[in-house]
């Protein structure tokens, strides 16, 4: 036996039964009661790389303290796989409850143009919380390259359109993207050498396998400190706290230049703002503590701490920024 299909007049009055449903009193009430008594268990908060990097990092010293706060356990959920797409993917499927978070990083500001056919919206799955902090980049050059300034390095590269190589700690990485940047904005050919992380990358530079490589600050500084590495410039817009006597690359000839990793916390889509706001709070209020700025000071990042407005707009300017970049510059991920 068939069943009969409704007719259009029937259609409309079940959606305005479901709008007068929505904007009902006892609906509104029981959205604004579970906000307000949030949290109602245990929040877990997603991490899209494996447990030592800055993402985990950020996870642990925030959840420790916002267990406290919340009254309710925090649990760390690592989730390292698809470049982080993994961990990305199940928060934008979760309740929008405010009891599954998100630690994003600066490399989801790639996904649309990287992976266009993901089952989330990089921007449109999720609601911002606060921009934890930022970890700049630096071009570091092996010391014994002839060049010692931007504009000598630009000029010998375009001597030598065949003798330059820039690593990356694989293909459409931050560590990537910010040497297409600077492909792109210096007007020069580079070939790009991908390694299976940083710590390979950094040996192949300082063995002149490639000759320059845009590595986070803390990890470029103890071999510059040694003499083994030179600073063309950190990538930050204004000069970094962890390195304030190192010139930024916009300083040293490359005007507008900005490409740094950066770390956020986000909730999916829909979240109740009465809980974004709360966590917001909670969230900054823990990591604008002295200690908690020095704990991540000295793992290479500068606390931020802003509103989910300004980490929107962060988010919104790279997707539209690295998009443009990743399209011209054809670049592909692994």
């Amino acid at each position: 036996m068939h069943k009969q299909k409704q007719t259009p007049s029937e259609n409309l009055f079940l959606l305005l039964l479901a709008i007068t449903f929505f904007l009902s009193p006892a609906f509104l009430f029981s959205t604004a009661y579970s906000a307000t008594s949030y949290p109602q268990k245990p929040v877990r908060i997603l991490v899209p790389f494996a447990p030592g990097g800055g993402s985990d990092l950020i996870a642990r010293q925030i959840g420790s303290q916002l267990s406290e706060r919340l009254g309710q356990s925090v649990v760390i959920d690592n989730r390292p796989a698809a470049a982080g797409i993994l961990a990305t993917e199940m928060a934008s499927r979760a309740d929008p409850d405010g009891h599954t978070l998100l630690i994003a990083m600066s490399t989801q500001a790639a996904y649309p143009a990287l992976y266009p056919k993901l089952s989330f919206d990089a921007v449109k799955s999720f609601t911002p919380i606060t921009l934890v902090g930022i970890s700049p980049l630096v071009a570091v050059l092996n010391a014994s390259f002839p060049a010692t300034s931007v504009q000598a390095f630009i000029s010998y590269a375009k001597s030598n359109p065949t003798r330059i190589n820039f690593g990356s700690s694989g293909a459409g990485s931050p560590i990537h993207l910010a040497g297409e940047l600077f492909k792109a904005n210096a007007r020069i050919d580079m070939t790009h050498i991908p390694y299976k992380g940083i710590a390979p990358a950094i040996a192949a530079l300082m063995g002149n396998e490639i000759q320059i490589l845009f590595p986070a600050v803390f990890l470029a500084r103890p071999h510059v400190t040694s003499g083994r590495l030179r600073v063309l410039g950190v990538t930050s817009p204004g000069r970094s706290s962890l390195v304030p006597q190192w010139p930024t690359l916009a300083e040293a000839g490359m005007p507008g230049f900005e490409s740094s990793i950066w770390y956020g916390v986000m909730a999916p889509a829909m979240t109740p703002s009465l809980i974004i706001e709360k966590l917001n709070r909670e969230i900054v209020s823990i990591i604008q503590q002295p200690e908690v700025k020095q704990y991540f000071f000295n793992q290479g990042i500068e606390v931020v701490g802003n509103t989910g407005k300004e980490f929107y707009e962060q988010l919104t300017g790279d997707v539209s920024k690295l998009g443009k970049l990743i399209r011209e510059r054809g670049i592909r991920a692994d």
